[in-house]
C-alpha cells in the first residue's frame, strides 16, 4: 500500500539556496587559491576543527565530503576502478577509493573547478581507523606537512578531565603551532572565541530543527532531509555568519511547515500521509540517494531520527561548543562524535531516539565498507529491540560503490520490513 504524495514541483526554500551559495563560493574560493595566495587543509567531518581553521584564514577541504558529491554525481564507479587498477583492495573504505580515484582524475570537484593540493593534512582521529591510512596516502601524493590530533575513543561510555587535558594539550603543543607555522597567522584566541560563539547559535537552531520531528506529522525527515541540513555546520561553515544565517532561515522555514501541520518535503513532492516513523541506524547510500529515498516516501516511512545525522557531532543531548572554553569545548566536540561512542553508548542513544519520537521501529542500512559504522551492528539491532520493544530492520548498500546497491533486493526488505510493523501494530503497540 502506498502512502500519498503531493505530485508537485518542490519549490527550493531560501535557506537550500542559501546553502548551495555557500558551497558555489567555497568551492570558488579553493580553485582560486593557488593565484590569491590562499591555504588550504584537508581534514575530516567527525571531529572537525573548522574553527580553529578559520582562524588562521585556512580553508577547509573534507575528502570524504568530495567522495559523497561524486557518488551523488554519478563518478563514483569510474573513481573507485581507477583507485583499484592502482592496486587498493575491493574491501577498502570506497570514500578512500573514491577520493583516490579523483585525485588521480584531476581532483575536480562538485562545481566542475579543480581543488587545489592540501597545504596541510589535518587528522582529527576520531573513530575511524581508516583516517589513519588515508591520509598516509594522501601524505605520498602531495608531500605536504601532516598534524594528527589523537582523540581518545570512548570505551567506558564517558570524557574523564585526563582524556580532555590530552587532547587540549595536543591542541596547544602540536596542532597550533603547525597552523601558525603553515599559514603564516599567530593564534588569536579571541578571534576562536568569537568563532564558538556563532557555532553554539548554530548548533541551537540545528537542534531545534531536528526536534521538530518529535511532532505528528514530522515536519522533516531527519535521515534523507537531514544530510541536507547538516551540510553547513559539518563541513567548512561552521562558526561562520552563513552558518548561522542558514539555520536561522531553516529553523523559521520548517515552523511554518509545523504550524501548517505539513509532513516533509522530498525530490517528489511533500509526504501528506504519515503511515511509519523511524529511527535509522547507519549512513545513507549515495549512488543511488534519490531512488533509496523513494522506497521510503512511497511507503509513506519518515525517518525522525538518525545517527548520520550525528556523525559530525552530537548536539541535541545538550553539547554546544563553548567560547569560555575555546579548546577545552574543541576536545570535548572531538571526543563525543558519534563513531567515537561505544556501543552501549550507541543502544542508549537509538533507544532514546525510538522513545522520544514515538517511532514505529529502527532499521540499520549497513555499509560494506564502513566497519566505523558497521561493526557491531546486528548487537545494536538486537539491543535496541529488547530495549524499546518496536521492531528492527537490516538492509544492507554502500556509500559510493554502486555495486553494492541492489535496489530489488532492498526494497524487498524494506517491504518485509513495514510488514512487520503493521503486524505489530495487529497485535497491539508494544
Amino acid at each position: 500500500m502506498s502512502a500519498s504524495v503531493a505530485a508537485t514541483t518542490v519549490r527550493k526554500d531560501e535557506s537550500q539556496l542559501r546553502q548551495k551559495r555557500m558551497i558555489e563560493e567555497h568551492f570558488d574560493r579553493l580553485s582560486d587559491a593557488p593565484e590569491t595566495g590562499e591555504k588550504t587543509a584537508y581534514t575530516f567531518v567527525p571531529g572537525n576543527l573548522t574553527e580553529l581553521l578559520r582562524c588562521f584564514d585556512l580553508l577547509p577541504v573534507l575528502p570524504e565530503i568530495n567522495a559523497l558529491q561524486a557518488g551523488m554525481r554519478g563518478l563514483s564507479r569510474q573513481y573507485i576502478a581507477l583507485a583499484e587498477k592502482h592496486g587498493h583492495s575491493e574491501d577498502v573504505c570506497t570514500y578512500v577509493k573514491c577520493d583516490y580515484g579523483m585525485m588521480k582524475s584531476g581532483n575536480v570537484g562538485p562545481t566542475g573547478k579543480k581543488v587545489p593540493d592540501p597545504d596541510l593534512l589535518l587528522l582529527s582521529y576520531t573513530g575511524c581507523f581508516t583516517f589513519l591510512k588515508w591520509f598516509e596516502i594522501l601524505q605520498r601524493e602531495y608531500e605536504c606537512p601532516v598534524v594528527m590530533l589523537h582523540v581518545p575513543y570512548q570505551g567506558d561510555g564517558k570524557i574523564t578531565d585526563s582524556m580532555k587535558k590530552y587532547v587540549v594539550d595536543q591542541l596547544r603543543e602540536k596542532v597550533i603551532p603547525v597552523l601558525e607555522d603553515v599559514s603564516g597567522v599567530a593564534y588569536d584566541e579571541d578571534r576562536l572565541r568569537e568563532q564558538l560563539a556563532r557555532s553554539a547559535q548554530a548548533e541551537d537552531d540545528l537542534v531545534w530543527v531536528l526536534q521538530s520531528a518529535k511532532q505528528r506529522p514530522s515536519p522533516i525527515d531527519a535521515y534523507f532531509g537531514g544530510v541536507y541540513y547538516i551540510g553547513p555546520i559539518f563541513t567548512a561553515f561552521r562558526g561562520t555568519e552563513d552558518a548561522v544565517e542558514y539555520y536561522r532561515e531553516l529553523r523559521a522555514e520548517v515552523e511554518e511547515r509545523l504550524a501548517a501541520g505539513l509532513g516533509p518535503v522530498t525530490p517528489d513532492g511533500e509526504i501528506d500521509d504519515e503511515r511509519y516513523r523511524i529511527v535509522v541506524e547507519g549512513p545513507p547510500n549515495w549512488t543511488n540517494f534519490r531512488e533509496f529515498w523513494k522506497m521510503f516516501t512511497d511507503e509513506g516511512a519518515v525517518v525522525v531520527a538518525s545517527t548520520y545525522t550525528k556523525v559530525g557531532g552530537v548536539y541535541d543531548f545538550g553539547f554546544r561548543h563553548d567560547p569560555d572554553r575555546p579548546l577545552e569545548t574543541l576536545a570535548e566536540y572531538c571526543m563525543g562524535c558519534y563513531t567515537n561512542l561505544n556501543l552501549p553508548s550507541r543502544v542508549r542513544m537509538l533507544s532514546e531516539y525510538v522513545r522520544d519520537y514515538d517511532a514505529d521501529g529502527f532499521l540499520v542500512n549497513s555499509i560494506k565498507s564502513c566497519n566505523s559504522f558497521s561493526a557491531g551492528q546486528l548487537l545494536i539491532l538486537r539491543e535496541v529491540e529488547n530495549a524499546t520493544g518496536k521492531p528492527g530492520g537490516f538492509v544492507e548498500s554502500d556509500l559510493v560503490d554502486p555495486r553494492y546497491f541492489s535496489a530489488s533486493n532492498i526494497k524487498n526488505r524494506l517491504e518485509s520490513y513495514f510488514q512487520m510493523i503493521e503486524q505489530k501494530r495487529s497485535g497491539g503497540r508494544a
